[in-house]
């Protein structure tokens, strides 16, 4: 089970490393899932034809649901039923998916050279092992958690905290379902744990017209051909 700790951690958004928890890990010897799903009446974890694995006792208030689905054994693929209003959606848990930033693209970035960020930061990829979405990521080295935040998530932090890759200092998240046209930034608690206003995406390829400031998802573009700097979240 997970520590008091943790679950307050996670509830209060502050967790450090949300996949070192979050999605499918092994803890005993028996495989666990772990999801947080604000509000949610029930969750049931399916395997990838749709069949029911197991229901994930909810183990706080707040809708964080953690269970047994197998005694043993590999990782396996998997999807959520998220019962919040009596009518039950099927879903992907976007922390079952594997890091997104390629090793080379991480050490260009870290040491300053990249020479094509529009590929690697701006919200694209719509798919992801099959599973259709679009990737997030943001340059922001002093932040102590980011979130993407947007209409498809009802604007709140807590449902899609990123993943730090500290070698270079790029947060990152593929987040199923989200489809071009949504709008979207990023959440942030700066250097000293303070919350910050939500912070457009520096590199988006479209954004509301002013006086509005949310990014904007956008179809899929050929790789981008000209050098530019870090996208960063001034902190």
């Amino acid at each position: 089970m997970l520590s008091g700790a943790e679950i307050t951690a996670f509830i209060g958004a502050r967790a450090p490393d949300p996949y070192a928890l979050l999605g499918m890990h092994e803890r005993g010897g028996r495989l666990w899932v772990t999801t947080l799903q604000p509000h949610a009446r029930t969750v049931v974890a399916l395997d990838a034809d749709g069949a029911v694995i197991a229901a994930l006792p909810r183990i706080h208030p707040d809708g964080l649901f953690d269970g047994i689905v197998a005694e043993r054994g590999p990782r396996f693929p998997y999807r959520l039923r998220v019962d919040w209003d009596g009518s039950p959606c099927d879903l992907d848990d976007p922390y079952r998916l594997l890091p997104l930033l390629g090793a080379t693209d991480a050490w260009l970035i870290a040491e300053g050279s990249h020479q094509h960020l529009a590929d690697v930061l701006v919200a694209h990829l719509p798919s992801l092992d099959g599973v259709a979405g679009y990737r997030f990521a943001v340059w922001a080295p002093n932040a102590l958690r980011v979130s993407v935040v947007g209409d498809f998530n009802h604007w709140g932090g807590r449902r899609h905290p990123m993943r730090l890759r500290r070698e270079c200092g790029v947060w990152e998240i593929f987040v199923p379902a989200v489809s071009a046209g949504n709008r979207y930034k990023f959440e942030l608690l700066g250097a000293s744990g303070e919350l910050l206003s939500h912070k457009a995406d520096p590199v988006a390829f479209a954004a509301e017209l002013r006086p509005a400031t949310d990014s904007i998802v956008s179809p899929p573009r050929p790789p981008a051909t000209a050098a530019g700097p870090p996208a960063t979240c001034d902190l």
